[in-house]
């Protein structure tokens, strides 16, 4: 499966066949969302999850729902990078017991609640309500609400990464999706969009059958160009090399162009902070982002272990569409990352 297929789907599919393994016809990328993710591989390599993020200048927002076979996770973070505050609240749940998530992305409703966290992600045809909250953190209770919206017609990238017919991941990547609401910290009320700055959500849902061992990179943005288009960011790396697909793409104004080539990125592991640059030899994108937070977590319980350094800032750069558009861009939020993960 090595081969550079690059198929466009356009249709509905099943991501696995009546033996659970992968079906030749759902390996490809596609525009939005078309996999039915129906895994029944073995125990212990199923990953399901659902990131969320909501960034704006002034807030950076994550929820993370997730089954990985093992455990279930629950998650809220907040960053507010002007003073360095950051509330982290996390749950564990042996062997994701009520932790349920869609085969179907976009559809029904993911909950948790238990040991002073709660969280809610409602999915409907034309949005996605986020709802969260926590008495776990150094500045009181935090409330979490927001609405992001779901315009028809909004292209976003799906693809599915074939490492063998066994072990394989579908990825819907959703960026530039518009936010508003607000998060309470405390006595202190941030507003998200509307009266507030413009902020952005970004959508990584994940349903595969991993092998034990993985490195990737991934980085996003969402923000204006210097002339007011909306200019999305998706970039991917490591954990594609050689399965024939990658999971880069760019977003202007809700329209995709995918990017078939796996792309150069620069960076230092042991020196985060310091700037980091992706760029497409072909001269498609070339992105700088400067961090200001680094979200580094490692965990290690057993054979399992997990190390991630995700930081958070501003890119700029350049890019070019497939309609020929050459795009120049600065300041928009986003992130970038290393995940070293035995799972």
């Amino acid at each position: 499966m090595a081969e550079p297929t690059e198929r466009e789907l356009t249709e509905p599919v099943d991501l696995c066949d009546e033996r659970g393994r992968l079906a030749p016809e759902a390996v490809g990328w596609s525009r939005r969302p078309l996999h039915r993710a129906n895994l029944a591989g073995p125990w212990g390599r199923r990953k399901r999850w659902e990131y969320w993020c909501v960034t704006s200048p002034e807030l950076y927002v994550s929820i993370t729902y997730a089954d990985v076979d093992y455990a279930g996770i629950a998650a809220l973070w907040v960053a507010r990078p002007r003073d360095g505050l950051v509330v982290d609240a996390a749950r564990i749940v042996p062997l994701g017991r009520g932790i349920a998530l869609p085969d179907t992305p976009g559809t029904g409703t993911m909950a948790y609640e238990g040991g002073g966290l709660s969280i809610r992600i409602d999915d409907r045809p034309d949005h996605t309500r986020l709802t969260a909250a926590t008495t776990d953190t150094a500045v009181g209770a935090v409330r979490v609400e927001i609405t992001v919206d779901r315009p028809p017609g909004h292209e976003t990238l799906g693809v599915v990464i074939p490492w063998s017919s066994r072990r394989f991941q579908y990825t819907s990547k959703q960026n530039t999706r518009r936010a508003v609401g607000e998060v309470r910290l405390g006595d202190d009320t941030v507003a998200l969009g509307g009266d507030g700055p413009e902020a952005f959500a970004t959508l990584d849902l994940g349903r595969g059958v991993w092998p034990y061992a993985i490195r990737w990179n991934w980085g996003s943005g969402s923000g204006r160009s210097a002339d007011g288009r909306v200019v999305g960011l998706q970039f991917g790396g490591k954990w594609t090399e050689g399965t024939g697909l990658t999971e880069n793409a760019l977003c202007v104004d809700g329209h995709l162009t995918k990017i078939h080539d796996e792309l150069v990125w620069e960076y230092d592991w042991d020196r985060p902070l310091e700037p980091w640059r992706v760029h497409d030899p072909a001269g498609r994108v070339d992105a700088r982002l400067a961090p200001v937070h680094d979200r580094h977590s490692r965990a290690s319980l057993g054979v399992l272990s997990m190390e991630v350094h995700q930081v958070f800032g501003t890119w700029a750069g350049t890019l070019r569409t497939d309609a020929g558009d050459e795009v120049a861009f600065d300041d928009v939020v986003g992130w970038a990352e290393e995940a070293r993960n035995r799972w």
